[in-house]
């Protein structure tokens, strides 16, 4: 939408620039046919966490009450990052797996269609 300011130029201020984030950067993720998860979720995640603590830690606190959360077979899990196919590093950090400020994770179980397959 265009803004048309009274006086000189409309101030453009970024609300969710990754300076706001006390040194972390928000990272969207999603698991697919999980909707009961609602959309892909931000977090606040520092750069220099260790893939495996994403997968170790922060989506067992977040998305572990789901029935299907214990089966996800971690090795056998489909990445995408930002629309591509992604193979991420557990070792590395975020940032060096190339995820930064804003990126979206998405994640496929396969054999795991949500409770009872219905996408939930």
């Amino acid at each position: 939408m265009t803004v048309k300011a009274i006086h000189g130029e409309y101030p453009v201020v970024m609300m969710d620039s990754v300076d706001r984030f006390h040194g972390n950067q928000l990272v969207y993720i999603g698991w697919d046919y999980h909707t009961s998860i609602s959309t892909a979720n931000a977090y606040p995640l520092p750069p220099d966490m260790p893939f495996a603590a994403l997968t170790g830690a922060v989506l067992p606190s977040v998305l572990g009450p789901h029935p299907e959360f214990p089966l996800i077979e971690w090795d056998k899990v489909e990445w995408m990052l930002d629309g591509k196919l992604f193979h991420p590093n557990m070792g590395l950090s975020l940032k060096d797996n190339g995820i930064g400020h804003k990126s979206l994770i998405r994640f496929r179980t396969p054999g795991l269609k949500g409770y009872n397959n219905t996408g939930n």
